[in-house]
């Protein structure tokens, strides 16, 4: 993405677009169980495939985003939502119906990848992604709330995501496009933090499976244990999905000020508590209170992941492989619940999966601690992402401000390039001590800040 941050609006609504049909697998699994004549465990493959195909997507555009500009590959992946998701509302017949729903997931991940790089763009990371999660989760409550009063069978949730992604087309005209002189080609360069990115991508793998495992049942749950009505259940996810709108507010208030690991640690043992509640309701009250306990709390943990993955790398880059991993998981979910739950029970599921999210909480909130910053002491070096840096703190005679105070967020320190000399390489006579003064050769005094440019020949 360009350097210059763009408004944060388009890539919340291509974002809502992108993760609007993982917010509506519950409704999307049940429908196709009921109205298709499909078992549980076969409407779990149906939604398995359409988030295995949005990861798919992910994978492909990771680094690719910045090559071919944001604008081209947004539409192209909103035009697959439509004419995918589209195609399975109006369809009949299982084969088209699960057609649809994997042409559909291809856009959805295409969309959510060009946000993704987007977001990483931007100068607050958090602040966007929770934005784009509060937008999805109050249009994803909005057709909780309306879905279930319209009948209509599996016909009405995909109808309803392709309808979103038709209204969210406008947005695309405020992405930008990357035009450029010479043909397309992918970011370069190796990946910064690589390996805490891989430990990210890989807990986000398991974290979101546990919880689209759940998710993907939660209906049945509702139905078959708790005994509610699909009316009943829908308005107990339409206020788990407000309460996870208060969640996201309080998330984006509290930002950055207890950092990223607490949230990310402490919001996954809540997580785990709830899945064991809510897999083991046996009436209303206990199905709402883990259901709603759950909502609010998980979408304040992934502000935080997704702002994490997009802090590593500027260009996007983890922020796409984290999010297609993470989709990974949200695709497996849906399977491994169906599974675990014909097999187990709703209650031992539940523990299983509550385990499972206990023991991912350490390697992500260690990623969290390891990349959350280091406190800038005098004399401190960076030399992260391989970008040959310095910066150089001192403790007197400093102009006020200039210098961060002690205990300080590091600051990250760009590479310039310039363009490689025709004559001869630069030599470190050619530069002189940055200061106040004019003169060519004249050093700083007592207490002076020194700083040489770092320049590489290309």
């Amino acid at each position: 993405m360009s350097s210059r941050p763009r408004a944060a609006w388009p890539l919340v609504a291509v974002f809502t677009a992108g993760y609007l049909a993982a917010y509506l697998l519950p409704t999307i699994v049940g429908r196709l169980s009921v109205h298709l004549g499909l078992s549980t465990a076969q409407a779990g493959l149906v939604g398995s495939a359409l988030l295995l195909s949005s990861a798919t997507a992910g994978f492909t555009l990771a680094g690719r985003v910045e090559a071919y500009g944001p604008q081209r590959p947004a539409r192209i992946g909103l035009v697959l939502a439509m004419a995918g998701y589209g195609c399975a509302a109006l369809a009949d017949s299982v084969p088209l119906v699960v057609m649809g729903a994997v042409t559909g997931g291809f856009g959805s991940g295409t969309a959510t990848a060009v946000a993704a790089s987007g977001i990483a763009a931007q100068r607050d990371p958090h602040r966007t992604s929770s934005l784009g999660l509060l937008s999805v989760s109050a249009t994803a409550g909005a057709l909780y709330l309306t879905i279930p009063h319209l009948g209509g069978g599996h016909r009405l949730p995909f109808a309803s995501i392709a309808l979103v992604a038709l209204l969210v087309w406008p947005a695309t005209a405020r992405l930008g496009d990357a035009a450029r002189s010479g043909p397309a080609a992918p970011a370069t360069g190796r990946l910064p933090h690589r390996r805490s990115g891989l430990v990210l991508a890989g807990g986000m793998l398991v974290w979101s499976m546990a919880q689209n495992a759940l998710w993907g049942v939660s209906s049945r749950i509702g139905v078959a244990q708790a005994g509610l009505s699909e009316v009943s259940v829908g308005a107990v996810f339409a206020a788990a999905l407000g309460a996870g709108l208060l969640g996201v507010m309080g998330a984006g208030a509290l930002g950055a000020k207890l950092g990223r690991a607490v949230p990310i640690g402490l919001g996954t043992v809540i997580i785990a508590a709830s899945i064991v509640l809510s897999s083991s309701a046996g009436n209303l009250g206990s199905f709402a209170t883990g259901e709603i306990l759950w909502n609010t709390v998980y979408p304040v943990v992934l502000s935080y992941l997704i702002g994490l993955a997009a802090s590593l790398d500027v260009r996007g880059r983890w922020a796409v492989l984290a999010g297609s991993a993470s989709s990974v998981g949200v695709a497996c979910g849906p399977v491994l619940g169906s599974v675990l739950s014909e097999q187990a029970g709703y209650p031992v599921m539940g523990l299983v999966l509550g385990a499972v999210t206990l023991l991912v909480a350490t390697p992500i909130t260690a990623v969290a601690l390891h990349t959350g910053g280091r406190p800038l002491v005098p004399g401190s070096v960076r030399r992260r992402g391989g970008a040959p840096a310095a910066l150089l703190a001192v403790t007197t005679g400093a102009v006020p401000g200039a210098v961060p105070r002690l205990g300080a967020p590091e600051q990250a320190v760009a590479e310039i390039s310039l363009p490689a000399l025709r004559r001869r390489r630069p030599v470190r006579n050619a530069f002189r001590t940055a200061g106040p003064s004019g003169g060519a050769g004249q050093s700083g005094g007592a207490g002076q800040s020194n700083a040489y440019a770092s320049t590489s020949d290309r």
